[in-house]
């Protein structure tokens, strides 16, 4: 048993030089509440400048060796989708505590696997990173939905564009042996908890549509996102080889919610759907309607009555630092015993994983895909 007082967190990260490994080593610095101990990335000379930046002792390519060094007690999985399931199962069987990246796998077998292996271990503490909890609007939307204030929830429409500059290259979120299933893994992840966790309740079923509408891009081989998009601000787009990416970047997705609510989900990284046009998130209900608008920070209701009035406005003041604001303060809410655990983990990596795995069936049989049916479900 953990002892119940603030722990001394020791990390490992696995991905530690990647697009978001970086920031979350700056951040973890930052923080003062934890030591970087070890390091994996299959790139050697980035690994090394991340070591000396962080002061660890150890930088490999071997991520065995970050799971079972002595000194590790917190893991951090930052690798691309397909590399998580053996080093999250690593992790349970070497008693760490573990912080996945989203989606937890490539299929919800995976995912249960993973969560069923922390569910035997009540002493660690497992946290996914589905930030948009965090985002103050959507905080304050979710207090207005769950007040009544809009009545009974009928019909939510959700976009998120997140466009990718025309010239940049493929990177691993492109190989559908590397990401579990593009944009719909990628940023409908994170929608799908956003609304889940607005509403309290699950999808029932799906009906989608998918595809790869960008096209085809440069192809340099194993670069990461940051480099991806650095190439991309100062070369042209035919200085390179070109390849139509493998995975969706486009999804539409028609959604039911046990409640009896309907509408739709649409989630992109196509350069030409920008953000900006309408609110991203909308819920209407028996009472008034209510539209989130992140990039301005309005939220406006709509009354019966034909009225419509922004009752208030929220700027997007950023995350700060995650892990000092949110990920560390909920490792210790549950090593200190709490029992109203408030933090998204690996329960709700599953449960979006069995979303994602329903759309992704529905797009391929064209077909309604109900949530039960998905195998790992």
């Amino acid at each position: 048993m953990q002892p119940k007082h603030s722990p001394s967190f020791r990390i490992g990260i696995l991905g530690a030089t990647g697009y978001i490994g970086a920031p979350y080593r700056q951040e973890i610095r930052d923080s003062g509440e934890a030591e970087i101990v070890a390091l994996c990335a299959r790139r050697m000379e980035l690994l090394k400048t991340a070591a000396a930046e962080d002061g660890a002792e150890l930088a490999t390519q071997n991520w065995q060796e970050v799971v079972e060094h002595p000194k590790t007690n917190l893991i951090i999985v930052a690798t691309p989708d397909a590399l998580h399931h053996e080093a999250v199962m690593a992790c349970a069987r070497a008693g760490k505590h573990l912080f996945c990246e989203k989606p937890i796998g490539v299929n919800a077998i995976e995912a249960r696997d993973m969560r069923d292996a922390y569910r035997a271990q009540a002493h660690l503490c497992h946290f996914v990173p589905f930030w948009t909890r965090y985002v103050d609007i959507f905080a304050r939307a979710r207090e207005i939905v769950q007040s009544g204030e809009l009545g009974e929830i009928k019909v939510i429409f959700y976009r998120w564009y997140n466009p990718r500059p025309a010239a940049m290259p493929l990177t691993w979120r492109d190989d559908p042996k590397l990401s579990a299933a593009g944009s719909i893994a990628d940023v409908g992840s994170h929608a799908y908890d956003t609304v889940r966790w607005i509403l309290g309740e699950e999808a029932q079923s799906v009906l989608a549509h998918s595809d790869t509408i960008t096209p085809a891009k440069a192809e340099l081989g194993g670069i990461n996102l940051t480099e991806a998009l650095e190439w991309g601000q100062a070369h042209q787009l035919n200085e390179a080889q070109h390849t139509k990416g493998g995975t969706p970047d486009y999804a539409c997705v028609a959604w039911e919610f046990s409640s009896g609510a309907v509408g739709s989900l649409i989630v992109s990284h196509a350069t030409f759907l920008r953000k900006g046009l309408a609110p991203e998130l909308e819920f209407h209900g028996t009472q008034a309607s209510l539209g989130i608008d992140r990039l301005s920070g309005e939220l406006s209701i709509a009354k019966p009555n034909g009225k419509t009035e922004v009752v208030e406005t929220i700027p997007d003041k950023g995350f700060g630092n995650r892990f000092r604001n949110h990920v560390f303060p909920a490792f210790n809410q549950a090593l200190n015993g709490q029992e109203e655990l408030s933090y998204p983990n690996l329960e709700d990596g599953w449960r979006v994983q069995v979303f994602t795995d329903a759309v992704v069936r529905s797009a391929q049989e064209r077909t309604w895909v109900p949530l039960s049916t998905v195998d790992g479900a």
